[in-house]
């Protein structure tokens, strides 16, 4: 059985179990969070929600909060002598996946 849960505004296939990295979210480490459900397969069974399926969530447990390796980001004007060099680092958020109902 799987789902596509709606996470911080993008979508993702989640199983029970699978450990997946999302967009940074405001919960602590070791916390519980839940996801409204879109829908889900279970076997040939497939059922839509209408944006999102009543009575169904899923629910998963905060692994750890990290950012992402650094890029640059290089921004220049030709012949104008204008440039402007910055770096970034993603903040991301890796969750396990508890249930799904």
């Amino acid at each position: 059985m799987y789902a596509i849960a709606n996470i911080s505004g993008k979508q993702f296939k989640v199983e029970v179990g699978q450990t997946i990295v999302v967009d940074r979210l405001s919960a602590e480490a070791g916390e519980e969070v839940t996801f409204p459900v879109l829908m889900t397969v279970d076997g040939s069974k497939i059922k839509n929600g209408n944006p999102v399926i009543k009575d169904v969530v899923v629910k998963a447990k905060v692994v750890e909060h990290f950012r992402d390796k650094k890029i640059t980001v290089f921004k220049y004007k030709a012949k104008k002598n204008e440039r402007k060099k910055q770096g970034h680092r993603q903040p991301y958020t890796k969750i396990t996946i508890e249930s799904i109902g």
